[in-house]
């Protein structure tokens, strides 16, 4: 196989789409019609005001689409480079989740960020709200929500005849998250209170579905809350790790890799060891002789580094955005027009996540950063977060994600905008950070410190994840005996500088979500280990920013895949 020939140049030439593209693109179709938020995530028109079947049925058509597609695929031959990474990357990603399936896991999915719990109403966040045909579709699928909730229940209740339900931690974490969206002011509420245009008023009757939709949407959260309450809690184990069968599943999920994980988990520790290496050299440099947490409270204590209110924040994260946007186009990233609008918003959430959404498939909605700011916190430090801007922004997730999109006559639909692998995407985010501290980005000592914060967030969730949910030794640097959630809590307070109530979201992510917070680490690990290996293969030829465009014009696979794709091996025969 050569080095994707085809996918390396940056004047990317038009394709003659192929069989396998077909069946890709038909793969993308049926799941648009099992899942309308999906389509709304994406911008495309047309059920803006229905949910996906959350039930057992639901879950049953999806992998029949799933069986189906995987034996369409078996009988094409690629046609080009494109072709085979569409093929490898099919094969992996399609025939993992039907292993997920048949193990009953895809039922029982239920935690404080990522379960249908939070994806039911987190669709509106990307619903626009310009028109009144706007409006009436946010009413409508306001309406829906119940039924989408119940469909939920019936997994939720399916999974514990079976054996499987999410730890109490979890359970409780989704409780508080219920009632929280169905109080008296909630988010369904204040959506529908909140509703206007800019052109005029909106009309009484359509105001009325609004107060409707919201009470019946608040009504079915508080009757999952209760669900949950009375159905599941009691026999819910309080046990958070999930055993090691049960957690290699879920890490092939987020890396599209098989990992030794014991041998990852002690890169973990001596990545760790080595992070914290190089915040004492910078703590030194912004005070000789200081601790790394004198540093940091000497640049808390900096005022010229702090931003108060969410105002401040939104607009200094939009002013960094767009000078990293204008600063990379054309020189170290090729940044098509259409792709340099990124929107910096504060989440409507207070739930205490900073992620990505992208644009639509037609970019008439730009890619957006989020931040869903903790209630109650008003000061931000500015040194803590510019490498995150860096993260979620250019060269991270936006451009990353933005360039899938954005390559229609070489990617088909499937690569373009559905396929997602978390190693990939946020292994090339921080990726993206080490890269903008070599480019002079970070050169200011506390914004240094702020990004090896973040790495080093990055590598402890490493020791943290693989050590919790495989009961694995604890090193002696930070403790004895074999892990716990409480060892683990600790631990993560000295390794993670960030606020109380973020640090309890993140520990129960982490213990409710097995095998993703790794993800970012492993991925970057990889992502450097490609570059490092093809420089050393190229010599003086070697170009990084021609890597990078090859790179992201695949789109997000998984790592394996990536590693087959950039260096040219060959994919493991699949058995029959």
């Amino acid at each position: 196989m050569t080095n994707q020939t085809t996918e390396a140049t940056t004047e990317v030439p038009n394709r003659t789409p192929s069989a396998i593209d077909a069946v890709a693109d038909s793969y993308t179709e049926t799941l648009l019609e099992l899942n309308p938020s999906l389509a709304t995530s994406l911008g495309i028109p047309g059920r803006e005001t229905e949910y996906p079947d959350y039930s057992p049925a639901g879950a049953e058509a999806l992998a029949e689409c799933t069986r189906e597609t995987l034996g369409r695929l078996e009988d094409l031959a690629p046609t080009d480079d494109v072709d085979r990474v569409t093929l490898d990357a099919m094969r992996e990603r399609l025939g993992l989740e039907l292993e997920i399936h048949e193990a009953g896991l895809d039922l029982a999915e239920l935690n404080n960020i990522a379960s249908p719990a939070q994806d039911i109403r987190a669709i509106f966040d990307l619903m626009p709200t310009a028109t009144v045909e706007d409006w009436s579709n946010i009413a409508g699928r306001m309406a829906n929500v119940p039924d989408a909730i119940a469909g939920y229940a019936t997994s939720l209740r399916e999974a514990k005849s079976q054996g499987r339900i999410a730890a109490r931690r979890q359970i409780k974490a989704v409780i508080e998250q219920s009632n929280a969206y169905a109080a008296e002011d909630g988010f369904f509420r204040a959506t529908a209170a909140s509703a206007a245009i800019d052109d005029g008023d909106l009309p009484q009757d359509l105001r009325q579905r609004l107060t409707e939709g919201a009470e019946a949407a608040a009504g079915a959260y508080r009757q999952l809350a209760a669900f949950l309450e009375n159905e599941l809690l009691a026999d819910a184990p309080d046990k958070d790790a999930v055993g090691r069968e049960h957690y290699a599943l879920m890490s092939r999920r987020f890396l599209g890799s098989t990992i030794d994980l014991e041998e990852t988990y002690h890169w973990g520790v001596e990545e760790l060891d080595r992070i914290i290496a190089e915040q004492e050299a910078v703590a030194e440099q912004i005070k000789p002789g200081a601790s790394i947490e004198e540093a940091m409270a000497l640049l808390e204590a900096d005022e010229s580094r702090q931003l108060h209110g969410t105002a401040a924040l939104q607009e200094w994260m939009q002013q960094l955005s767009d000078k990293a946007v204008a600063d990379l186009a054309g020189t170290h990233f090729e940044i098509p027009e259409p792709m340099r609008r990124l929107e910096c918003l504060i989440a409507p959430t207070h739930e205490g996540g900073i992620y990505y959404t992208g644009p639509s498939d037609d970019f008439s909605r730009p890619g957006r950063m989020w931040w869903s700011v903790p209630e109650g916190e008003d000061r931000f430090s500015t040194w803590k977060e510019t490498t995150t801007v860096y993260h979620e922004g250019v060269p991270g997730h936006h451009l990353q994600i933005a360039t899938a999109t954005y390559r229609r006559e070489l990617l088909n639909n499937w690569r373009r905008n559905i396929c997602w692998v978390s190693g990939h995407g946020e292994g090339w985010a921080l990726y993206a950070e080490r890269l903008m501290d070599e480019l002079g980005y970070l050169a200011d000592p506390g914004d240094r410190m702020g990004m090896l914060d973040g790495q080093r967030m990055r590598a402890a969730r490493v020791v943290f994840d693989i050590g919790v949910h495989l009961e694995l030794e604890v090193p002696a640097r930070w403790g004895s005996g074999t892990w716990t959630p409480d060892k683990g809590y600790e631990f993560l307070k000295q390794n993670i500088a960030i606020s109380e109530g973020q640090l309890n979201f993140e520990f129960t992510r982490y213990l409710g979500w097995p095998g993703q917070a790794p993800s970012y680490k492993l991925g970057q690990r990889l992502w450097e280990e490609i570059r490092d290996e093809r420089r050393r293969r190229d010599g003086a030829s070697f170009d990084v920013k021609a890597f990078h465009s090859q790179a992201l014009n695949i789109g997000s696979v998984g790592l394996d895949t990536l590693r087959r794709a950039l260096l040219g091996e060959e994919p493991t025969p699949v058995e029959a």
